[in-house]
This record gives structure tokens, C-alpha cells and sequence, in this order.
């Protein structure tokens, strides 16, 4: 269920951004993300309640939606055309492999160790490096503007 709900916020988070700025919804992402990473998870490990952890599965997918709904555009506008698609397709294959395919071993290490929370903390860093490096996108590449 919360993942149906998850596909149908894309075209809705894709609209705001529309209103207020890839660049602000690439902010927002960032910033709820490293607010409320720690105090989702946490409630959702002591939660009994399906209701509860459905809200909270929802939530942390809405805060999600702010960048899953504009990744493509903003991936895209980071590079000239003349090279969008090696400079996209490298970067994501680079961030993928480092970061998304560690995340697995490193919850895994944690856990083992009895350091499970500390994985929270690791996914709320990378959160809060998502928004230092949101705060460096410009309001408008500049290039978007130039005939090709």
C-alpha cells in the first residue's frame, strides 16, 4: 500500500517542484531526510502498530519524493549536453556502487557489532551531505538557456 502511494506522490512532488524550485525541492529532501531519518526509524523498530508503520513508511517515501520525483532533470541539468549522458551515467553508476551498494554490508556490520541504530546515523549523514551539496546547485544552469 505504501508503495502505491509512493508511485502516485511522484507527479505531485514533480508539480511543487515545479512551483518552488528543483533546487529548493532538492533542499527540502535533504533537510527533512536528515531531521527525520533517526525518529522514523527509531519508531518504526519498537512499533507494533500496522496503522503506525504505514504512516511511517509514507512519510519517510514522501520526504523521499522530493528528489525521486525531479532526479532525472536535476541529473540532467548538472551537465552540458555534450556531455549529459556520460557525465549522468558515470556519476549515478559511481554514487550507486559506493554508496548504494555498501549500504547493505555496512547496516549488516552494524547490526552484527550490536551498533544496529548507528545505521540510522550513517543514512542521516548522507542525508545531511545531500543537502550541503544541494545548497551548490544553481537556481538555474545557465547553459539551459544557450541554443544547441
Amino acid at each position: 500500500g505504501a508503495l502505491f502511494l509512493y508511485m502516485c506522490m511522484q507527479p505531485f512532488f514533480g508539480m511543487l517542484a515545479d512551483r518552488i524550485g528543483r533546487r529548493n525541492s532538492m533542499l527540502l529532501f535533504g533537510a527533512l531526510g536528515t531531521l527525520f531519518t533517526v525518529p522514523i526509524l527509531m519508531t518504526l523498530k519498537t512499533t507494533t502498530n500496522p496503522f503506525i508503520a504505514f504512516v511511517l513508511i509514507t512519510l519517510a517515501l514522501a520526504i523521499v519524493s522530493f528528489y525521486t520525483s525531479i532526479s532525472g532533470l536535476v541529473k540532467a541539468e548538472m551537465f552540458p549536453p555534450q556531455v549529459r549522458a556520460l557525465g549522468v551515467g558515470l556519476a549515478y553508476a559511481v554514487a550507486n556502487a559506493m554508496f548504494g551498494g555498501s549500504a547493505e554490508w555496512v547496516a549488516l556490520k552494524l547490526k552484527s557489532a550490536g551498533m544496529e541504530n548507528s545505521f540510522y546515523w550513517y543514512v542521516t549523514a548522507m542525508m545531511a551531505v545531500a543537502f550541503l551539496f544541494s545548497l551548490r546547485l544553481p537556481k538555474e544552469p545557465k547553459y539551459l538557456h544557450q541554443d544547441h
